[in-house]
């Protein structure tokens, strides 16, 4: 039996195929090889094709903008606010008497303009005429009382006269009597006695009418009073029947009503309001600052001593209305400061318009009435030297942007006041200097800049920078 190793098993020998493996994957490297060069050198005869681009400009390009030309004047500031006209006198008219309405003036109706003295209203008066008719008959006897007694008084000065008169004569008598009955035994002592009684009555009537003289005065006086206060009671009586006739006691605007016929009205009862326009009055809030600042106030005529502002200066002031776009303007005049208000730190101030100044007004010839919300502008002082620019020139920085040989250059400045739309400059600024008021975002100091509304003689406009480029 033979071994497994013999040459019946033995392995077949695989060099012929691992050559024709390798010389597969050589010739696979040399094709990549090939279409590499291939293309290496279809790019190299592409590029040397290839013309050169023409070489390129870059210019700089200007910034178009506005700009103004310094030039410093006097400049006069104005303070402007909101406020609502009102008319100077309101009254509220109320029932002064209790009773019933029983007239009523036909064209009391809101917005009616009544005249001066027209009866408004008339309370039932009857009550009113009883109490008049009373009080005149307590006058009219009182008066006679007091007639009565100084006629008493006369008779009785004129009785006492003659009462001393005979009681001199009673007393010689009385005298003469017991005399002769005392020294000459003429007589009887009757006769004396009775004498004596003759004088001692002559005596008595002149006491008691010398008492009544000298009360007199008291009596007269307390006459007097009652006739004095009876002619109180009478005009009180009067006054209250006149009050149920209500007049208006102005020509005014009626402004609203509460009483109608038949109604029971009762004192301090409010029944109508009456609106006098021949006054209208706005008042306006300004900043406390700026009111000190630049309002002018007078010496204080009447040297008050109170912590209060002087008498402001009565200065024409431009009014218009916001309503209808503001086309419509009028004039009014400064009056007074009205209040300071301590949260907000505003100063109140009151612009008076007259009826005549408030039919004046611009070509629509709207009427400036109560009720009406309107701008103000009250002159201030004059500004010396100050440059006017629009609000967008100046940045909160308070620089502005100015054109120096066609470049454009940041300055400070200072500013003296700024408003909604305008900024008054008073320092930083020469005259002719050119400002730009074109609204700019951070724009690049040095930035070339082109003006657009001002004359090209009147700038300098330097060449732009050319850069070479590729």
């Amino acid at each position: 039996m033979s071994s497994p190793q013999g040459p019946m098993h033995a392995k077949p020998d695989s060099s012929p195929l691992k050559k024709t493996r390798n010389g597969k994957i050589i010739f696979r490297i040399v094709i990549c090889a090939l279409i590499l060069a291939l293309g290496a050198g279809t790019m190299a005869g592409l590029s040397r094709m290839k013309k050169r681009p023409p070489e390129s400009r870059r210019v700089e390009r200007p910034l178009r903008v506005e700009a103004v030309r310094v030039v410093p004047r006097a400049v006069r500031v104005y303070l402007a606010g909101l406020g609502r006209a009102r008319p100077l006198d309101q009254v509220v008219i109320s029932a002064e008497v209790s009773g019933k309405v029983v007239r009523i003036h036909p064209e009391l109706k809101p917005g009616q303009v009544i005249s001066e003295g027209d009866l408004l209203f008339e309370i039932d008066p009857r009550d009113y005429l009883a109490v008049v008719r009373e009080a005149e008959a307590s006058v009219a006897q009182a008066e006679a009382s007091l007639k009565q007694l100084r006629m008493q008084q006369r008779t009785n000065q004129v009785r006492l006269k003659t009462a001393r008169r005979n009681m001199e004569l009673a007393r010689r008598e009385y005298e003469r009597i017991r005399h002769l009955f005392e020294q000459d035994q003429v007589g009887t002592r009757s006769a004396v006695e009775q004498a004596e009684r003759a004088y001692n009555s002559a005596r008595d009537l002149v006491d008691q009418l010398s008492l009544t003289v000298e009360l007199y005065p008291a009596r007269t006086q307390e006459v007097e009073s009652a006739l004095t206060a009876a002619q109180a009671r009478l005009a009180r009586a009067r006054t209250s029947l006149e009050r149920c006739r209500v007049k208006a006691p102005f020509e005014g605007r009626v402004v609203s009503v509460s009483v109608e016929k038949d109604q029971f009205v009762s004192p301090g009862q409010p029944l109508l309001t009456l609106a006098d326009d021949s006054v209208l009055e706005i008042q306006v809030s300004l900043d406390g600052d700026e009111l000190a600042q630049w309002l002018t106030f007078l010496p204080d005529s009447h040297q008050n001593t109170g912590a209060w502002f002087p008498p402001l200066a009565r200065v024409p002031c431009e009014i218009r209305s916001t309503q209808g776009g503001g086309g419509n303007v009028w004039q009014g005049t400064l009056h007074r400061v009205v209040a300071f208000q301590k949260k907000t730190r505003t100063v109140t101030v009151a612009v008076r318009v007259t009826a005549e100044q408030a039919r004046t007004s611009s070509p629509e010839g709207l009427l400036l009435v109560a009720g009406m919300f309107c701008s103000v502008r009250i002159p201030g002082r004059i500004l010396q030297n100050a440059v006017v620019l629009p609000r967008q020139a100046v940045s909160f920085e308070n620089t502005v942007y100015r054109v120096v040989d066609g470049r454009l250059k940041t300055t400070p400045v200072q500013v003296a006041r700024t408003e909604t739309d305008t900024v008054y400059v008073t320092g930083g600024l020469s005259a002719g200097d050119i400002v730009i008021t074109t609204r700019l975002v951070a724009p690049l100091e040095n930035s070339l800049v082109e003006v657009s509304n001002l004359p090209s003689d009147r700038r300098k406009s330097p060449k732009p920078d050319v850069n070479m480029g590729s």
